[in-house]
């Protein structure tokens, strides 16, 4: 079984950026996609970004124009680059390696890391305050 690990995350002031990384134990299948999910206390979790081995992203409505995905496959990495944060983007970030159509349709589920989805990595939180 892969495992994921993300680094980065921590606390930063409205408007600030930050960034995530996650480095996969071995190498990912094409048939995945990479991601960046959230989960915000007493709330889903969400999908936040994703990036297919072709290259084709996905982002939420809420991020998008201000976080950009990004990987190296040849070094089973993927990255989340955050900018212009709001306190709303407080939450867990997990980095996941997913068949992105096996989601459900609106990409939210109760919490994150089920198994039945893919990999997950154990989560790394991201503080915005004000």
């Amino acid at each position: 079984e892969v495992q994921l690990v993300e680094s980065g995350g921590g606390s930063v002031t409205t408007g600030g950026s930050l960034s995530v990384s996650c480095t996969a134990s071995k190498l990912i299948s094409d048939d995945f996609d990479m991601a960046w999910f959230r989960q915000i206390p007493e709330d889903e979790c969400e999908l936040v970004s994703s990036i297919s081995s072709y290259g084709t992203t996905y982002y939420v409505d809420s991020v998008k124009g201000r976080f950009t995905i990004t990987q190296d496959r040849a070094k089973n990495s993927v990255y989340l680059q955050m900018n212009n944060l709001y306190s709303e983007d407080t939450a867990v970030y997990y980095c996941a390696a997913i068949v992105l159509r096996n989601l459900p349709v609106s990409r939210r589920m109760p919490l994150c890391g089920e198994k039945e989805f893919g990999s997950w990595g154990r989560g790394t939180q991201v503080t915005v305050s004000s």
